[in-house]
């Protein structure tokens, strides 16, 4: 069995790292600003990484229902980026974490793998953090925000490494 590299992720219950990115679509935003609104979910991705594209169009359908908003944080550009949402048909908001600052969102929530996700409250806490795919993860997200995520037809693994 292969050991598990210890995470610096940081744990439920403790409040979320602030930070301040500029959204894909134009302007900024800190953290503060986005959970003024309600509860939230952040998901850090790459483009270029097969279980963010398996996972951000099932983020997608939970962020159709209006009732959990969900944010992406993409580690690639602008170009890229865009073209990943419009091949995937992901829709909400995309926050860039800067290559050319080293990644200081990403550093500051100890990202190791993508993708990875927090929900986190209003009040800044962390609720919960998910690593890659698991599906009953994401059946449980779809339950909180008042849906189920998968469809007729889709092929679901039960788990993918991210």
């Amino acid at each position: 069995m292969a050991a598990r590299r210890p995470s610096n992720l940081p744990d439920p219950g403790s409040p979320a790292p602030g930070f301040y990115m500029p959204f894909l679509s134009g302007g900024k935003s800190s953290l503060a600003e986005l959970c003024a609104n309600g509860p939230l979910l952040l998901a850090f991705f790459k483009v270029s990484c097969p279980v963010c594209q398996l996972t951000l169009p099932f983020l997608e359908r939970i962020h159709a229902t209006g009732s959990l908003a969900v944010y992406g944080v993409s580690q690639n550009d602008t170009e890229a980026t865009l073209e990943f949402n419009l091949e995937f048909g992901i829709s909400f908001p995309i926050l860039l974490d800067s290559e050319d600052l080293s990644f200081p969102v990403s550093n500051a929530y100890g990202i190791s793998s993508v993708p990875t996700m927090f929900l986190i409250q209003s009040d800044g806490m962390i609720v919960r953090v998910m690593e890659g795919w698991r599906k009953s993860e994401y059946e449980w997200l779809a339950a909180l925000a008042g849906t189920v995520p998968y469809r007729e037809g889709d092929r679901v693994p039960e788990w993918k490494a991210g």
